[in-house]
């Protein structure tokens, strides 16, 4: 039985950790968005395209099988883990060797080391790929924390003054692959778990069984995601790919602090309860109530407060962006229905329901950016919108079954944070046209933004905010 105290427990663990590094990440995405050109950031999001992808392929969705799985023990652990290894590095060679048609692909001859050496990245994320699956089955996330703070930080220090030394692109690359090494590195230090010398292909197998329709809805999802770059690179020029990719990435770190958190420690713990569905289904909805609550005005307020923002921290050459920063910030408020759907459908064991959810995205998803692009790059923006929203109701549909928790039920228990994130937008937006500078001005949306925020939430009787107010008093006490 996973207790609330267990899964809170973690659930700040991994909250400290995403939080911190992403607040490290942020400062430093600052300051080499300032030392560096928009090209350089441009020429790397040409590469990352490509090792993103395969990314996917490290744990085969072996890592999702493990701790999906009641009973794995070490043979599964270790046949996972050495597996894992040997694909890793197959998959450098591959990219090694298709370094120069990549280049090819592009016009750009100075692709090829750089594909080379940040594909580095795949062979040392097989080495940590199974420690991390063994750090979520177990819910010890504290390990987490001391490690991706350590690569975080360590990595920071290297691409800022590289960047000062005017390495650029390099700069960005050589930070890429010591964040991966550094955090590897202190994982594999403070995690117990080593591999055994046995390996059997009877236990990849039956974890195949689960991990290959959660492998290839993964590699669906990460092909999806990442082919408007590829497009974007190809048919415009790194220079709009720059500008694309910026406007993700402050609504991305914001989602990602809290949506990878709650997604790591969701998923093992409704593991745990897969034979219980309505517990499961409190778990879910849970999630989504206070995902959403916490999600909503941030992403609300950041849109409204987006064109200050960048003036303020990446100066005026990145104002092309504004739109784009825009886009993402309203698809990734709807992320925490995707996570909390997909966890509850993975928990249960239902793998076959996830691939079929994913091909029947991505079919919808393709077809809205393939008439879009002839449109231009905002139109391809606005097709991920679209399909972002069309998602999260593909999402929710077999959860009406598994879990009696339909999606009109869910819009019910996302509504009153949603209408309440958009008062508060309209008091940002007002402070928006005053005659102040953009500094004071977004200082003044932020504080402002947040009490008006609050206050409402507390005038309408919010029961999510009441209960994050008691969660995190508990919390506090027994600490």
């Amino acid at each position: 039985m996973v207790t609330k105290s267990n899964v809170l427990s973690n659930l700040v663990w991994r909250l400290a950790e995403r939080c911190g590094a992403q607040f490290v990440t942020l400062v430093v995405s600052v300051i080499l968005a300032r030392l560096l050109s928009p090209e350089d950031y441009g020429t790397v999001a040409l590469v990352t395209v490509f090792t993103t992808i395969l990314q996917v392929f490290v744990d085969c969705g072996f890592s999702t099988a493990l701790i999906q799985r009641k009973n794995a023990d070490e043979l599964d652990f270790s046949s996972v883990f050495y597996f894992n290894f040997i694909l890793c590095i197959i998959l450098y060679f591959l990219m090694f060797f298709s370094s120069k048609y990549i280049a090819m692909f592009y016009g750009n001859e100075e692709l090829v080391p750089l594909v080379r050496f940040i594909s580095l990245t795949i062979i040392i994320s097989g080495f940590k790929s199974v420690q991390q699956a063994y750090v979520s089955k177990n819910l010890l996330f504290k390990r987490f924390f001391y490690a991706t703070l350590g690569g975080t930080c360590t990595s920071a220090i290297i691409g800022i003054y590289l960047a000062y030394k005017g390495f650029g692109v390099w700069a960005i690359a050589f930070q890429q692959v010591a964040n991966n090494a550094i955090d590897t590195i202190i994982l594999w230090f403070t995690v117990k778990w080593r591999p055994k010398l046995f390996f059997s292909w009877d236990r990849l197998q039956g974890l195949l069984g689960f991990g290959w329709r959660i492998l290839l809805s993964s590699l669906l999802d990460s092909i999806y995601n990442n082919i408007r770059n590829l497009l974007i690179g190809k048919i415009y020029n790194p220079l709009n790919l720059a500008y694309y990719n910026q406007g993700e990435k402050f609504p991305k770190i914001i989602v990602s602090n809290i949506n990878s958190s709650i997604d790591s420690v969701l998923l093992p713990a409704m593991s745990i309860e897969q034979d219980d569905r309505e517990r499961i289904k409190i778990m879910t909805r849970r999630a989504i109530q206070v995902s959403t609550f916490v999600m909503a005005p941030m992403m609300v307020g950041l849109a409204c407060c987006a064109r200050n923002i960048v003036i303020v921290l990446l100066t005026e050459k990145w104002l092309p962006c504004v739109f784009f920063l825009r886009i993402f910030c309203f698809t990734y408020m709807l992320y925490p229905i995707h996570t909390a759907n997909l966890n509850a459908i993975k928990a249960v064991g239902r793998s076959d329901l996830f691939l079929r959810l994913e091909i029947i995205k991505k079919i919808i998803g393709l077809f809205l950016l393939i008439i879009s692009i002839p449109v231009g790059i905002y139109a391809i923006a606005y097709s991920l919108l679209l399909s972002t929203v069309l998602a999260a109701i593909i999402n929710s549909w077999p959860n009406r079954k598994l879990l009696n928790y339909p999606f009109l039920d869910q819009v019910k228990d996302i509504v009153r944070p949603l209408l309440l994130s958009f008062s508060m937008g309209i008091v940002v937006v007002g402070i928006g046209k005053t005659g102040f500078s953009a500094t004071m001005q977004l200082a003044m949306q932020i504080v402002i933004g947040l009490v008006t925020y609050i206050v409402l939430a507390k005038l309408t009787g919010s029961k999510t905010y009441f209960y994050i107010k008691t969660t995190v008093k508990e919390i506090t006490k027994k600490s």
